[in-house]
């Protein structure tokens, strides 16, 4: 029996999936970097309800619940804004859905892969909203399971 029909199928299917994984998909890391280097009409958008936003989010973020989005993006973003979404975590499709509604409202969008809880488990920047409204800095530590630990103050991203 050969196989190389099969293999050629299966590769060419591998190859279509993993292109349109990342043309869609972000991860915390890169979207940390793409926000450091003021990539123009870049928006980050955290897409959970108040409560969460403000026990905290990833810094430079927006918030934006799913409800609003159909309101406000078009009011507040122009077209050719690139939008990356994000809700809790990988157990929650919050941010899929989001993607669902901004990409039928015209605009670029991805999902960053790990939402919140990774972006604060890689020790990225993490504000939260204090008693009287202000913003407050709740970054967390590295968690040596997501993440290598920093040398020398430094930050290691895991460089994949």
């Amino acid at each position: 029996m050969d196989t190389a029909p099969d293999l050629a199928a299966h590769l060419a299917a591998a190859r279509a999936h993993f292109a349109a994984r990342l043309a869609f998909e972000t991860d915390v890391s890169d979207a940390h970097a793409a926000l450091e280097a003021g990539e123009p009409g870049l928006v980050l958008v955290d897409t959970r309800s108040q409560e969460a936003w403000d026990q905290g989010h990833a810094r430079g973020a927006v918030h934006i619940p799913k409800p609003d989005m159909p309101m406000r993006i078009p009011a507040e973003y122009p077209v050719g804004s690139r939008f990356v979404v994000y809700c809790w975590g990988p157990g929650c499709n919050g941010a899929t859905r989001a993607g669902l509604i901004i990409s039928e409202l015209g605009y670029e969008v991805k999902e960053m892969i790990g939402g919140f809880e990774y972006w604060a488990r890689e020790g990225l920047p993490v504000d939260a909203v204090g008693p009287d409204g202000e913003t407050v800095d709740v970054t967390y530590p590295v968690d040596p399971l997501t993440s290598p630990l920093p040398v020398a103050g430094s930050r290691i991203a895991c460089d994949c």
